[in-house]
């Protein structure tokens, strides 16, 4: 058990270790990504919309955890780099789809070595990195209840 003085030690905290990993693997992905010429989260737009093909701006944002005023200059610039359109929806213009373009499209097959290569970049093995996704997601699960 914690004695009180020791509660606010950063040792002794669960946010640090988590926060100092997290920053941690995201430096890791960007050398694999600079080879593909995309950022984190771009990569991370991407991943939504090979496995969806088309999304709209609040759909990549719930799926992400991220707000339209943080997507949106995000989408702009891979719409710049020509991986995807941002269209506006016929029914109602206050809703913007976002498709990939066929370079976007064509990423995902060079793309495809990032999951492997970052793994051996961390030492460790699939089985423990499956074990610590598994306990944050059911942390994160928890949370939402």
């Amino acid at each position: 058990m914690l004695h009180m003085s020791n509660l606010l030690k950063l040792e002794n905290q669960v946010c640090f270790p988590v926060y100092s990993l997290a920053k941690e693997i995201v430096s890791r992905y960007r050398p694999f990504l600079e080879e593909l010429d995309i950022t984190y989260p771009q990569y991370l737009v991407l991943l939504v919309l090979w496995e969806y093909r088309q999304q709209t701006v609040s759909q990549i944002g719930e799926k992400l955890h991220l707000d339209s005023g943080t997507l949106t200059p995000l989408l702009k610039r891979m719409e710049q780099k020509n991986l995807v359109t941002r269209m506006r929806d016929t029914g109602d213009e206050r809703v913007v789809n976002i498709l990939l373009t066929p370079e976007g499209s064509l990423l995902q097959q060079r793309a495809k070595a990032v999951p492997e290569k970052l793994v051996e970049n961390l030492h460790v093995s699939t089985e423990e990195l499956l074990l610590l996704k598994n306990v944050i997601e059911t942390i994160l699960s928890n949370l939402n209840k």
